[in-house]
């Protein structure tokens, strides 16, 4: 799908890296990439690849907007208390980029229509706030060979590593499910930056594996402290 003059000088500085070009612009231009969730991660996700040039973006999301979003999911303002984070994340990203096409679904991902959505995509990025759906993602993404961006973030500190990619390891892998109906809870503290280094980070992995770039985080579990600035980075296997 060959590039326009207006999209060429949109993506003048991806273009002219050596390791991108026309080429490499026209993956991005091809690419169909859903993002599971609006909210802290999904903010910068949404944002950076939009703005990169990926053709089609998914977003799934049921939530609507409330204030105490604002402290750090940096697609809304104040005006859009009240509604459909899917959609208000729709129209923000398609008045950034209208070369992109924004596909909202207001809906919570579940059994029934998970792998229905997700089939249509090239890659997935979690960007979820609960682990109920992390491992539905999982299990989806291994059923149909789709890679998938994991992050998670919770109070100053945050993950990140990437899942199902040719062969590599999986959720599973290394966060094991327990069967015994155990309730997981989300702390409600998180420092506002910290969903922006993570987002950024899941959308940087995205780009890699769509542009075929290497280091990417596949066999590999990356977390960072933003209160000591540490970075630590685990191998892992499947």
């Amino acid at each position: 799908m060959a590039l326009t003059q207006e999209e060429k000088q949109r993506y003048n500085r991806h273009i002219s890296l050596n390791e991108i070009g026309e080429s490499g612009q026209e993956k991005l231009k091809q690419a169909r990439v859903l993002v599971i969730g609006a909210g802290g991660l999904g903010s910068p996700v949404l944002l950076y690849l939009a703005a990169a040039g990926i053709g089609h973006i998914g977003i799934i999301d049921d939530d609507t907007v409330s204030a105490s979003n604002l402290q750090r999911q940096i697609l809304y303002d104040n005006n859009h208390v009240g509604l459909p984070k899917a959609f208000v994340a729709q129209e923000r990203l398609q008045q950034l980029n209208p070369f992109c096409l924004v596909t909202a679904y207001p809906d919570r991902l579940s059994r029934e229509n998970a792998h229905e959505i997700i089939k249509s995509y090239h890659l997935v990025i979690d960007a979820t706030d609960n682990l109920p759906s992390r491992y539905l993602i999982d299990d989806t993404c291994r059923e149909l060979n789709i890679p998938f961006v994991y992050g998670s973030i919770r109070e100053f500190e945050g993950q990140i590593s990437v899942f199902n990619y040719k062969g590599g390891p999986r959720y599973r892998d290394v966060f094991d499910y327990p069967d015994d109906g155990q309730q997981f809870t989300q702390p409600s503290g998180v420092l506002g930056t910290l969903p922006g280094i993570i987002g950024s980070l899941q959308a940087n992995e995205a780009l890699k594996i769509i542009l075929e770039l290497p280091g990417i985080l596949t066999g590999k579990l990356l977390t960072i402290n933003t209160l000591t600035n540490t970075f630590i980075t685990f191998n892992i296997k499947a």
